[in-house]
């Protein structure tokens, strides 16, 4: 079956009967949450009205999932049947029994299976099996990018709107924290039944609750927001980040750079050596402008500062780490 996406799972539920399989994956928990409530409401409306939920961790016996598949219950004729993989790791004997259930859903039943982020190597022929044979989505992160329209389109379902200056201040404040996200704009719905919402009505409203990581850091430089690369820098140190982790981040995005100069002197393309410098997701399409903005030089600068800062956690030169790492931060985005 095809996949398909968060935004469209709403309509597709209500266009139609069910799928009798469901798969949802990826690393959001928020997405994952909402899309399988969604599912459970629409089966819930259809007539299945018993659920049973099969948690796998350790120990698990996968007999009750063959049991479950051929259950006929006493009291409705119609089940949703959740199967929940914690680890994404079902082993031997878990992998055959989703195989199997993949090839024969079990009739009168809407199967649905939770998986977390399932990185490739752990993408089986069990997993292959359930992504042909099952509606699937993945619940992946909402990035800076699409987190305006994501918050838009709550809002709108609130009768509520934000002015320019208005969303670019919410997004600042949540980015990184969807779930904290959804509740301010919940709150913002008891607060404010319809109409716009301007940056003076948020201010005093929404709390501050942008949580950030060094995976998203390079992604505010390499795109030249020194900024926004300055505020995840200050983020990262309230919540008490260890500056060798941020270090680290600079220090390979700054190589991964200098060595994809080296590979368009080569005459290289970048789509080929994605794989080999790992661009994925917005690296990709951020890396080869970044190198023309920054240059040779500058990211040659920039090593010799990557040093510094790490003689200043060592204890050998004198400076504050952090201060350092945004002098970094400010040298790369500008």
């Amino acid at each position: 079956m095809p996949a398909i996406s968060p935004d469209a799972l709403a309509g597709a539920l209500a266009r139609g009967p069910l799928a009798p399989l469901y798969l949802i994956h990826g690393e959001e928990a928020l997405v994952a949450l909402e899309a399988a409530d969604l599912i459970r409401a629409a089966a819930r409306q259809q007539a299945y009205l018993e659920r049973e939920v099969l948690t796998v961790e350790a120990g698990f016996d996968w007999s009750s999932l063959i049991d479950a598949m051929s259950s006929v219950s006493l009291f409705a004729s119609r089940k949703v049947l959740e199967i929940r993989i914690p680890s994404g790791r079902p082993g031997v004997e878990g992998a055959e029994a989703l195989t199997r259930l993949a090839e024969h859903p079990p009739e009168d039943t809407v199967t649905l299976v939770l998986l977390p982020k399932m990185e490739r190597q752990q993408q089986g022929k069990w997993f292959q099996a359930l992504e042909k044979a099952a509606m699937v989505l993945h619940a992946a992160p909402i990035d800076r990018q699409a987190l305006p329209g994501w918050i838009n389109r709550r809002l709108q379902a609130q009768g509520l709107s934000m002015s320019a200056e208005a969303l670019t201040f919410f997004v600042d404040r949540v980015e990184g924290n969807l779930l904290a996200a959804r509740q301010e704009v919940d709150k913002l719905g008891l607060l404010y039944p319809q109409g716009e919402l301007t940056l003076e009505m948020l201010r005093d409203l929404v709390a501050n609750v942008a949580r950030f990581d060094v995976f998203h850091l390079s992604e505010s430089w390499l795109e030249g927001d020194a900024a926004r690369a300055l505020r995840m820098l200050e983020g990262l140190e309230a919540e008490g980040e260890a500056p060798v982790l941020v270090l680290w981040s600079f220090s390979e995005d700054v190589r991964m750079l200098l060595r994809l100069r080296q590979g368009l002197k080569e005459g290289r393309q970048v789509r080929d050596l994605s794989r080999e410098l790992r661009l994925w997701g917005n690296k990709q399409r951020l890396a080869e402008p970044a190198l023309r903005r920054i240059g040779a030089r500058r990211l040659m600068q920039a090593l010799e500062t990557c040093a510094r800062v790490d003689r200043q956690i060592k204890g050998v030169e004198q400076g504050e780490p952090w201060r350092t790492l945004k002098v970094l931060a400010h040298q790369l985005s500008c």
